[in-house]
């Protein structure tokens, strides 16, 4: 079909599937990962066009495919109309929707020939220091990661085994001047936590994200809090802070996890109003998925934004890192 196709007269929507392979020299070499595979959507409308990326949540039960199926089914709804708005009482949290809901921020802003920073209230904005993870290991392997790794201010630890006090241990040891984020996953008890909990903040841990797990945050209240615990899967919409308050110290939000960036801030505003603090996170996925959230790291306490930097091929053109320090996004990428 001819390049001169005539462009539509009303918003039109499309969904694909795109995978980046890893960059194996970042992985253990008995490991070979599988590249990530993200769902991408765009909205089109003459010549203007938005953008928004998601992965598949596990945690929520969700398939790659069951999210593109549930994105297409939408296309009507997008040409009659729909926006940011509308799109929050149609989809629930989740990929599906923070996908779309991505796409209408970066398609309207586009549109009006601004910035979603300006749209947000954000004015200018500035780099960002993101954690970077560790690879998962025994203690001795992720020492040896550690200590290829001591330039970087704040290291990421997913953790969830019988022994990750020795990995913390192992860790702090191999990079002593690293502040370390450990996410336990829901993997750890409550007496394990109390246990470690004392030794952490000598270890470098700056924040402890969902030790327990989620459901059972009512066991948090007689635990001794050395180092601030953050709600992650115990906390993806705002009806859940109120069983946070007094057992957690700050959430961790994730686009994917909450439903885009829309419901993002929302939940920002409402957990600092209640007295939690904010840790802005993503899984493995593009500099697409990535550019959103760096806006909502703008005022963060902890940011977890360095998914881009283990891929052997990201967008074009991608986000800007320098070293730790993550750049705003460039508006040919994304808002």
């Amino acid at each position: 079909m001819s390049g001169l196709q005539r462009p539509p007269d009303c918003p039109q929507l499309s969904v694909r599937q795109d995978a980046y392979p890893f960059d194996r020299a970042q992985f253990p070499k008995d490991r070979t990962p599988q590249p990530v595979r993200v769902v991408t959507v765009e909205i089109v409308e003459g010549r203007v066009r938005g953008r928004g990326e998601a992965v598949a949540y596990d945690r929520f039960g969700e398939t790659l495919e069951e999210v593109i199926d549930t994105i297409e089914r939408l296309g009507d709804e997008v040409a009659k109309g729909m926006n940011r708005k509308s799109l929050q009482r149609t989809l629930p949290p989740g990929a599906a929707r923070n996908a779309l809901d991505c796409a209408f921020w970066d398609f309207d802003a586009k549109r009006q020939e601004s910035a979603v920073a300006n749209m947000i209230g954000l004015g200018n904005t500035h780099r960002v220091v993101t954690a970077v993870r560790l690879i998962s290991g025994t203690p001795a392997e992720m020492a040896v990661r550690a200590a290829e790794e001591t330039h970087r201010p704040i290291l990421k630890l997913n953790l969830g085994e019988a022994d990750d006090l020795d990995r913390i241990v192992a860790v702090h040891r191999a990079a002593p001047k690293a502040q370390l984020i450990v996410d336990a996953q829901e993997r750890w008890s409550p007496a394990q936590l109390a246990a470690w909990m004392p030794h952490l903040p000598g270890l470098g841990v700056i924040l402890l994200e969902q030790p327990l797990p989620a459901g059972q945050d009512a066991a948090l209240a007689g635990i001794r809090r050395d180092v601030p615990i953050a709600a992650d899967e115990s906390c993806f919409e705002i009806r859940a802070l109120d069983g946070l308050v007094g057992r957690y110290d700050a959430v961790t939000i994730k686009l994917d996890k909450v439903g885009g960036l829309t419901a993002a801030l929302a939940l920002a505003e409402a957990a600092r109003d209640v007295g939690l603090r904010i840790a802005v996170s993503a899984d493995w996925c593009s500099s697409l998925a990535i550019a959103p959230a760096v806006l909502l790291a703008q005022e963060a306490e902890w940011v977890d934004l360095d998914a881009p930097l283990f891929l052997s091929r990201d967008r074009q053109p991608g986000l800007r890192y320098d070293g730790s320090l993550l750049y705003p996004p460039s508006v040919s990428l994304w808002g």
